[in-house]
């Protein structure tokens, strides 16, 4: 039993403003598995003070400081590494693998992506009499989601400190104990008081406090396009600059000279990562219509071969994180049913033998129309959704009749043509082939799928400002 019951403000643990605690329940189970305070406005406030104390002398370090900073995080990264693998496993579901080798891993791996910009970043640059110089934007407000909790918080943290920024952080409530750990983290490696803060707490009670801070000069979200228009509207107010990666509905191309068996099962894989709990899934399948059996049956094969259970066992799928996205999940699939959709496997209800825990059966839906809710509305769980086209130019503009812009995939046994597909995809990340992740590439999307970019020397632009000094030389 987890009591994470105090904030991280101004380098010190330190009580709650107002006593209020948050069950958080172990998805798996359905237990308890340990309890965190809820934060109110008064606790952004403090927070908030102590990052803008901090600001001063955190954004005059030099280069080499922050490296050392930075390395000593990394140090103290490993030394509670299978720790935070565990609590990841424990408040969101993911399976124990999955914790280690991603999860747990994506921290270590943006934090050696920083380090390694850090090292040749151009600050300055001299054009002719003028010098161009960028610099930390000040006091970051960051809002991170339950799904790959450690990822989403080193992709805002890491940069900024690289930067000069100073920041208070809410982690999502649903799954807050890696979040804690992180911060104990920081402490042991010794970052400056006040440069790192840490508040739990809900979005109406701590999120939306963060966003309309007037001391708050950029907010960095991640999460839902409802909660981002929320975060944006808080925000405008102080013209903060906003930052946002929210929802995805991305489209796979499985092309016509592609090999549909091997192109649909490493979709499915891809798909069902996280229990389907990623923005960037690939949950819609766009084949030819004359392949469409040979899709049906891979796709089917790769889900009704995939391991249901235990996240501590040797599970591949583990719950979803929370009753409340258990159940959005089974209205979404019984929606696709109600609406035409051909149920290949899976469906409502849970996986046999697996009554407690927020499990959810491995589901592929056929014979999709484009309007139907299941392929419009991001579902957040383990379904895939088959959509045939009758050529390229249908395909890509079924790819595109989306409101999202997160990410697209493309297969095809001619890269050269592959790449002339992705070209046309409005999407801020496509993946060709199934190529390997690259954290140095930069993410975030187009359309409601959000603005700015994440990860590698992108993340760093999105926490400086730019400054003209004329008459510089």
């Amino acid at each position: 039993m987890r009591d994470y019951l105090d904030f991280y403000i101004g380098g010190e643990w330190v009580a709650p403003a107002e006593p209020r605690t948050l069950d958080v329940i172990n998805p798996a189970d359905e237990k308890v598995a340990g309890r965190i305070s809820l934060g109110s406005e008064a606790d952004v406030d403090r927070a908030v003070a102590a990052a803008k104390a901090a600001f001063p002398a955190y954004s005059e370090t030099t280069r080499e400081q922050r490296l050392e900073l930075l390395q000593a995080i990394a140090a103290e990264y490993q030394k509670r590494y299978a720790e935070i693998a565990d609590a990841i496993t424990e408040e969101m579901g993911a399976p124990s693998a999955l914790a280690q080798r991603a999860q747990a891993a994506s921290g270590i791996g943006h934090l050696q992506v920083a380090i390694g910009v850090l090292k040749d970043y151009r600050f300055e640059e001299k054009r002719g009499n003028t010098l161009i110089k960028k610099e930390p934007i000040g006091v970051c407000g960051f809002i991170t989601p339950w799904n790959w909790p450690i990822n989403q918080i080193a992709t805002k943290v890491f940069p900024a400190l690289a930067t000069g920024c100073t920041m208070v952080l809410k982690p999502s409530e649903i799954a807050p104990f890696s979040g804690y750990i992180f911060a104990q983290v920081l402490g042991a490696a010794g970052v400056p008081k006040g440069v790192f803060n840490l508040v739990n707490g809900d979005g109406p009670g701590v999120g939306a406090a963060i966003a309309a801070h007037p001391d708050v000069d950029m907010v960095s979200f991640t999460g839902s396009t409802r909660a981002g228009i929320a975060v944006a509207k808080a925000a405008a107010d102080t013209v903060k600059r906003v930052h946002q990666e929210l929802g995805g509905k991305s489209p796979c191309l499985v092309l016509e000279d592609a090999d549909v068996g091997k192109a649909v099962t490493v979709a499915m894989r891809q798909m069902l990562t996280n229990s389907g709990q990623s923005c960037n899934a690939p949950t819609r399948l766009l084949v030819p219509r004359a392949r469409m059996e040979e899709a049906k049956e891979a796709a089917r094969a790769v889900a009704e071969k995939t391991r249901v259970g235990d996240p501590k066992g040797d599970a591949q799928l583990g719950p979803v994180v929370s009753d409340v996205q258990w159940t959005k999940i089974q209205g979404l699939i019984e929606r696709g049913v109600e609406e035409g959709a051909t149920l290949l496997c899976g469906g409502p209800g849970k996986p046999d033998g697996l009554e407690r825990g927020y499990y959810v059966r491995p589901t592929v839906f056929a014979d999709v129309d484009n309007d139907m809710t299941i392929a419009r509305e991001e579902i957040f769980g383990p379904v895939m959704t088959i959509i045939g086209y009758e050529d390229e130019e249908q395909a890509v503009e079924i790819a595109n009749d989306t409101p999202y812009g997160l990410a697209a995939y493309v297969h095809s046994s001619d890269t050269g043509h592959a790449r002339k597909v992705a070209a046309r995809l409005r999407a801020g990340q496509v993946n060709i082939n199934g190529a390997e992740l690259d954290f140095t590439a930069p993410f975030g999307g187009y359309k409601q799928s959000g603005n700015g970019r994440e990860w590698g020397d992108h993340a760093f632009e999105e926490f400086l400002e730019t400054k003209a000094i004329l008459g510089h030389a």
